[in-house]
């Protein structure tokens, strides 16, 4: 049954479609309010730590998908390049570096504006890609900040998809 089977009536808060689909993959989260919603979402590397958010004053739905990091402070300006070249080939979403709290951050923003409703494959989508490029480009930036890897060298991880599982 497609998702949004469950969702034939008009008006569903998007926060409630969240709801829907973290109990769908079973997936532990927490309803922090009612424009509010926070999910742990197990990936290959590790387990992302996902909330979403909706503004209705400029009608966003926003996901936040963060990751601990611990770069040492010598390697900052790397993984600032590792940023750049990993925005280079976001084209939904990206990644931005919380110092303070320490954190690898994915951000994107569902714009609903009308009155727009979305629907629930679309926002099980837009997990689906903040949880795949965190898991994406995780290597990446273990292998510059951590391998001694070139910015460049390590996106080749990042850049040659594998198929299947080993």
């Amino acid at each position: 049954m497609a998702l949004s089977e469950q969702f034939l009536q008009d008006d569903i808060h998007p926060i409630d479609i969240v709801e829907h689909i973290a109990e769908h993959h079973d997936w532990d989260f927490d309803r922090i309010g009612d424009d509010q919603i926070a999910m742990a979402v197990e990936g290959q590397w590790r387990t992302y730590s996902i909330t979403l958010a909706w503004s209705g004053y400029d009608e966003t739905l926003r996901l936040v998908c963060t990751f601990e990091m611990e770069p040492p402070e010598h390697k900052l300006p790397v993984l600032y390049e590792m940023l750049n070249d990993v925005n280079d080939e976001c084209w939904a979403g990206a990644f931005t570096w919380w110092g303070e709290h320490k954190l690898m951050v994915y951000r994107y923003g569902l714009v609903l504006a009308g009155g727009q409703d979305a629907c629930p494959e679309q926002i099980d989508t837009m997990i689906n890609a903040a949880v795949m490029s965190a898991e994406r480009y995780y290597p990446a930036f273990q292998l510059a900040i951590w391998g001694d890897k070139s910015p460049k060298d390590a996106m080749q991880v990042a850049i040659a998809e594998a198929y299947g599982r080993a």
